[in-house]
């Protein structure tokens, strides 16, 4: 949804799970403010480095400078204020303490454009995600495509054996699934038929 206004901030989410773009719709979103030619900071978690310590990689491969920060707070630290459009990738990394800092912005004014998961590999909400969508003005949820039947897929099955909540990873070790293929927690592949190996008979 385009949003017109003044100076008047505000906040957009764009939420799913993983391989849904996300990140592509983030960047998408920052590039057209660039092309505007409003002043963009790009914000990251340094925890995520799957693909660049520095840059908002989506899984297609694109990709837009940034930079790592190791907590929601340090985003206001570096902040120039007379940055215009706030970015913040992988929301789910930040905790939340990004609520406070994501208020804070639209509040001086700026327009924030989160990225991140909206739930867990529980199926559970995902914070800060809930408290985010409750303040945001606009709210995009983008489903995947099921990788076990090609259902749109609205969650994030885990494949590596992990209780953990954060796991940084991506293809091999999450995949999308559809309501009914999803099975919160570790995925139990070798309950699958294809996933088992067919005996063999010995000859008589």
């Amino acid at each position: 949804m385009d949003i017109v206004s003044g100076n008047v901030g505000w906040i957009e989410v764009v939420c799913g799970p993983m391989f849904s773009g996300k990140s592509e719709e983030l960047i998408r979103r920052l590039r057209r403010a660039k092309i505007a030619r409003k002043r963009v900071q790009v914000f990251k978690p340094s925890i995520d480095n799957r693909y660049s310590d520095s840059d908002i990689v989506s899984h297609s491969a694109q990709r837009m400078g940034s930079e790592s920060v190791s907590g929601a707070k340090d985003i206001l630290a570096k902040l120039d204020w007379r940055t215009q459009v706030v970015g913040v990738d992988e929301s789910n990394f930040f905790g939340p303490d990004l609520v406070d800092v994501a208020q804070q912005l639209a509040d001086t004014g700026k327009q924030v454009i989160i990225a991140g998961l909206d739930t867990d590999y529980m199926g559970r909400a995902f914070q800060p995600m809930p408290e985010l969508l409750a303040l945001a003005e606009s709210i995009t949820k983008i489903l995947a495509i099921c990788m076990r039947c090609g259902n749109p897929a609205k969650h994030t099955q885990r494949l590596v054996e992990s209780e953990d909540l954060i796991v940084v990873g991506a293809a091999g070790m999450y995949e999308a699934r559809c309501r009914r293929c999803f099975e919160p927690g570790i995925s139990k592949q070798e309950y699958f038929p294809f996933a088992q190996p067919k005996a063999v008979s010995e000859a008589t």
